[in-house]
């Protein structure tokens, strides 16, 4: 989680996005769809659908806010970039995700140093729709807030909402199919995750939070669960890793 690198504004105000901002929305949303067709996970696409996301329309935050709270009580919480630990393990213990509001330039869209709303909306909110997914996450922010004055035990745990939340991929019929944001949001991961260049691990705690990563490259390594279900059942073995 970066430091902040530049201003950025701190509320959706929907009528400022510009002609510009819905072409980026839809490029990068119809060319993202067709990398992950037939690799991202049902539950992602369904969830596209229940939030009404669609290529044409940039998501408006107050629309999103009122289907997920009657869906999961969750909601987005807008903020201007990449949140400090403290708070956004602090929203996530309050079922709240932090995400920006501004969009990429047409000349920055195929790369991007900070995330965008592309990465945080398109690829983060959908799956806040799925009460397993989002009983993993609430719980992730929880233990999070209660070790947040131990960078080892914050480590850990950063580890695994890394090879999770943003780097997941979840295994169905022998297949692997994709549900991190990293990988949904990013053509190169997407591209890369079930290619022969990377390998595919069984989802396991004490592995995860002794295994460092780098942000700044493709992932040679991912974990893979066979369901939602399972991460919540992770909880508990996850409390006992970091002794809480």
């Amino acid at each position: 989680m970066k430091k902040s690198v530049s201003k950025k504004p701190t509320k959706q105000i929907y009528k400022n996005y510009t002609k510009e901002d819905f072409k980026v929305w839809n490029i990068l949303f119809n060319r993202q769809l067709k990398n992950l067709e037939g690799i991202v996970a049902d539950e992602f696409i369904i969830a596209l659908k229940d939030l009404n996301f669609k290529a044409e329309k940039i998501p408006n935050f107050i629309e999103v806010n009122n289907t997920l709270k009657n869906i999961t009580g969750w909601s987005i919480k807008t903020v201007p970039n990449i949140s400090p630990p403290e708070q956004f393990f602090s929203f996530l213990s309050r079922k709240k995700f932090t995400t920006t509001c501004w969009l990429r330039s047409m000349n920055q869209i195929d790369y991007l140093e900070e995330p965008d709303m592309f990465h945080d909306v398109f690829a983060h909110v959908p799956l806040l729709s799925n009460k397993d997914y989002t009983n993993f996450f609430k719980e992730i922010g929880e233990i999070a807030v209660s070790v947040i004055n131990d960078p080892v035990k914050l480590k850990k745990l950063q580890r695994i909402y890394w090879f999770t939340i943003e780097f997941g991929l979840i295994k169905r019929n022998n297949d692997f199919k994709i549900y991190g944001a990293g990988i949904i949001s990013s053509k190169e991961e997407s591209q890369n995750v079930l290619s022969s260049k990377s390998k595919k691990k069984k989802f396991d705690v004490n592995t995860i939070m002794n295994h460092s990563f780098r942000i700044d490259v493709v992932q040679d390594i991912y974990y893979y669960i066979d369901s939602f279900e399972e991460l919540t059942s992770s909880i508990n073995e996850i409390r006992k890793n970091i002794n809480i």
